[in-house]
């Protein structure tokens, strides 16, 4: 569903987003929501990485691990055959 909206912008920032919006093939309307939503993302995944941060986990030392694993196995695997 859409709904109207009036929003206000400066000028400068209403003709970046027009700029931007011809350049990538949009409409203003869909370049807006795009970036709106793009935003919204960005601002959940933070909070999310500063909880992680907070909860003390270390998902980089974890994800490496996990590499590590996986290499010695595809070696113990491969290497049998």
């Amino acid at each position: 569903m859409t709904k109207k909206v009036t929003l206000s912008f400066p000028d400068d920032t209403i003709e970046e987003a027009r700029r931007f919006a011809k350049r990538e093939g949009m409409t203003l309307s869909a370049w807006m929501d795009q970036a709106a939503r793009e935003k919204a993302l960005r601002e959940v995944f933070a909070e999310h990485a500063a909880a992680v941060r907070r909860a003390g986990f270390d998902l980089e030392a974890a994800a490496l691990a996990d590499e590590r694993e996986v290499a010695m196995v595809d070696a113990a695997i491969f290497r049998a055959a």
